[in-house]
């Protein structure tokens, strides 16, 4: 039975940098990946899905070339596979690389199978078991299939095969109307195709803000899209044109159309068959492993990180967890998950950028606040480009005098939100800010006009 101080089972975002650290150390380490290196954000999320939005913001702003006086001699043409061809020109060095890395470090040896626990501290690998007495799980998650009637009679595409997607759809029937749905939505109707979004909630992204979502829903209808919200009865069949979702909605038709069908419900871990019993590994009722504050699960020396955990669902909150780890185990720290703010972005043109606590949520707390906001239509940056969607808002505490969190809907959203991200890290008044001279034109350069028209949030 081969024998390491550590086994790292799945290569996302925590489990190379993680064993590169412990080799460091001067530990003899396994990683096992069942098939691709680099986890979901490098095969299937953030990597693929943002350079498709940028073909697809490409050929945008190339229908809009009238509106900044430049002249295209014809139309514009989208070429799906040349679109497929230059984003998995872009996937591929960053998987490859990571392979390579850790096949390549000394110390580190490398296990390509499905690894599963037979006891809490050895792992089976084909024929092959291993042991160690700290165990690391990094094994990320996969899109929600639901329980859906009709779903086994038809074709349907996930996050994962939609990305190697090298035809256009006639008409893509969405259903899920959040992060995943509707940057795919905006993606395919910019190249070309017929979207429709179908969601159950009232509005789309309903954890959002309703300014949020209605800013949203504004951008993507305002590009040709269907929203279909409050749908019902859910069922799909097959169709002479395609596929048939049926949707019991207060307005439209009972059915829609489309050629192809795109399932965006959500996520779930893959902890089902990792022989997580026969460790003895606790997991609450959706299949997420219990950690504590330092990612520690029930187990002596088992981790999990990443999305397997249940305490972040993206790659920031995946790496952030080996930073944890990492600093704990072999730094003599004591950072803990307790520790970070909440931050994110849906990265839809524009793009929200999010920090910190909601309007809503402050508002619950009942603790005295201010709030700041401003259209981006008042952004110079914003208006130079024709970019003017959306809007800014900043919330304080009152008597502290420090930032509560703040949502940039809006052009550079997603950049923007780190300057008030890194204030509240630093626990810093905003006053600091609203004394800062800041570059212009910019986006960013708003931020100390908005605090200087700070106002009671009644």
């Amino acid at each position: 039975m081969p024998r390491f101080d550590a086994i790292v089972i799945g290569t996302g975002q925590s489990g190379p940098s993680l064993a590169r650290c412990l080799v460091a150390a001067g530990r003899k380490v396994a990683v096992i990946e069942r098939k691709l290196f680099g986890g979901t954000c490098v095969n299937y999320g953030c990597t693929p899905t943002k350079a498709l939005v940028a073909s697809a913001y490409a050929a945008h702003t190339a229908r809009r070339h009238a509106d900044y006086g430049v002249t295209i001699g014809g139309p514009i043409g989208i070429d799906m596979k040349a679109v497929k061809a230059r984003k998995d020109a872009i996937v591929a060095p960053s998987r490859n690389g990571v392979e390579r890395s850790l096949k390549s470090l000394d110390g580190c040896t490398v296990f390509e199978g499905h690894g599963r626990f037979v006891a809490p501290k050895q792992v089976r690998v084909g024929e092959t078991v291993l042991e160690a007495e700290q165990i690391f799980i990094n094994v990320g998650g996969r899109a929600t299939v639901p329980a859906m009637p009709g779903l086994d009679q038809v074709p349907y595409l996930t996050n994962s095969t939609m990305v190697d997607l090298d035809v256009l759809p006639s008409h893509l029937i969405i259903i899920g109307g959040s992060y995943i749905g509707l940057e795919f939505a905006q993606i395919y109707r910019r190249f070309g195709a017929q979207v429709t979004v179908i969601e159950m909630a009232p509005r789309l992204i309903a954890r959002e803000e309703e300014d949020v979502s209605m800013g949203v829903a504004d951008v993507l209808e305002a590009e040709g899209i269907e929203l279909r919200l409050n749908a019902m009865c859910l069922a799909a069949k097959k169709h002479a044109d395609g596929i048939a979702v049926h949707v019991e909605c207060t307005e439209g038709a009972p059915d829609v159309i489309g050629s192809h069908l795109l399932l965006a419900v959500g996520r779930r871990p893959n902890t089902d068959d990792l022989g997580l019993d026969k460790a003895g590994i606790a997991t609450d009722a959706r299949g997420f492993i219990t950690v504590d504050d330092q990612l520690a699960t029930n187990v002596p020396g088992i981790f999990a990180m990443g999305d397997c955990n249940g305490r972040g669902a993206f790659t920031h909150t995946s790496y952030n967890d080996f930073e944890i780890v990492v600093a704990n185990l072999l730094g003599g720290g004591t950072r803990r998950v307790s520790d970070r703010l909440t931050a994110y972005a849906l990265y839809t043109d524009p793009p929200l950028g999010r920090c910190g606590m909601t309007e809503a949520e402050v508002r619950k707390s009942g603790r005295p606040a201010l709030i700041a906001t401003m259209p981006m239509e008042h952004v110079s940056r914003a208006y130079e480009k024709g970019e003017t969607h959306g809007f800014m808002k900043i919330l304080v505490e009152k008597e502290s005098k420090q930032f509560l969190g703040a949502s940039f809907f809006g052009l550079n959203g997603d950049e923007v939100i780190h300057t008030v991200l890194d204030q509240m890290y630093a626990k810093a008044s905003y006053t600091v800010m609203a004394r800062a001279m800041h570059i212009h034109p910019t986006v960013t350069e708003l931020l100390p006009t908005m605090l200087g028209e700070l106002r009671e949030l009644e």
